[in-house]
């Protein structure tokens, strides 16, 4: 019945997957005691960092061209299905506490819309249409980029995102976990971080979803580093949105430039909270609205401000010690 031909012909390509393979040597591990599952499990967990650095200069030259098309103006868009989605809203939910981007401005979609989030959308995966439609929504420019993520490397929502992305003149990345993937040969960066079977057969919430956040987190990080976000490793932009996050506001400042506690709430006062304005209110000894318009120049890098301003940061100083 051709009903039938479908699910064969899939059940055949995932045997092909190495994320998909099964291995007979754990086939009791349900009758092993607790913590011998946990060694396994954190064995297994200690390769992804080795299969991510494989893959760095690859994951290097994405990251310069996400950050060049996001210093025109241009957004980063990560679209996945299932616990790939999942991961690309959670980086992108947390940049704008971290470093103080405009939520639109990196943007995660999964397939089946927000509510896919916490509860499983039956079937929103294998539609490349659905993701079209979820980009065409967003208005992409070629100023964008658009990061397709799939373990597998064959989910057509991922491939689909990619190619609709491509085809406006966006730039794409592939990020999957097979060799020879098609998400990856339809990107124009491709990213391609073997970590091999799974603990559980299949489960690629596991290696492979580690894989996957250890890759987002250096595409958002290293962006935010390129476009000025940090000084040194210091999170000049973050926002101050809860008492934790003043307490570190303060903090940062105190890193940053070794001044007192009062000339740091001086500062911050003087700078309606901003901890990269308030740095350069105390290193380049200007007032607050100087500070500001010195940013605004520099494109927000905040040692090129210091260097156009001749303050102390102009040879280059770096975070003051702690201590």
């Amino acid at each position: 019945m051709t009903h039938t031909s479908e699910p064969r012909g899939l059940r055949a390509e995932l045997e092909t997957l190495t994320t998909e393979a099964f291995r007979p040597e754990l086939a009791d591990v349900d009758r092993l005691p607790t913590l011998d599952i946990a060694r396994l499990m954190n064995g297994e967990d200690a390769t992804v960092a080795g299969a991510v650095a494989e893959q760095l200069p690859r994951i290097a030259a994405a990251i310069d061209a996400v950050a060049d098309r996001m210093a025109r103006g241009g957004r980063l868009v990560y679209a996945g299905a299932g616990t790939a989605g999942r991961l690309g809203i959670l980086d992108a939910s947390e940049c704008p506490p971290t470093f103080n981007t405009d939520p639109a401005r990196v943007v995660g979609l999964i397939a089946g819309g927000p509510g896919a989030v916490v509860t499983s959308v039956e079937g929103a995966e294998d539609s490349a249409e659905l993701a079209a439609s979820d980009l065409a929504a967003l208005g992409l420019t070629p100023d964008d980029s658009v990061v397709g993520v799939s373990a597998s490397g064959r989910t057509p929502y991922a491939v689909g995102a990619v190619t609709h992305a491509r085809a406006r003149g966006a730039l794409t990345v592939g990020l999957a976990c097979n060799p020879g993937s098609p998400l990856a040969a339809a990107a124009e960066h491709g990213v391609e971080v073997v970590v091999g079977p799974e603990l559980l057969t299949g489960s690629t919430r596991l290696k492979a979803g580690t894989a996957q956040k250890l890759v987002l987190n250096m595409i958002s990080t290293i962006t935010m580093i390129r476009l000025g976000k940090t000084y040194g490793n210091l999170m000049v932009d973050v926002r101050a949105s809860n008492e934790k996050l003043r307490a570190r506001s303060r903090r940062i400042v105190a890193l940053a430039t070794g001044a007192a506690d009062a000339e740091i709430e001086r500062a911050l006062a003087a700078t309606d909270g901003e901890v990269k304005h308030a740095i350069l209110v105390l290193l380049a000894d200007v007032d607050g609205p100087t500070a500001a318009r010195l940013l605004t120049e520099a494109d927000g890098h905040l040692r090129a401000a210091l260097a156009k301003a001749g303050g102390q940061g102009s040879a280059g100083a770096g975070p003051a010690a702690e201590g």
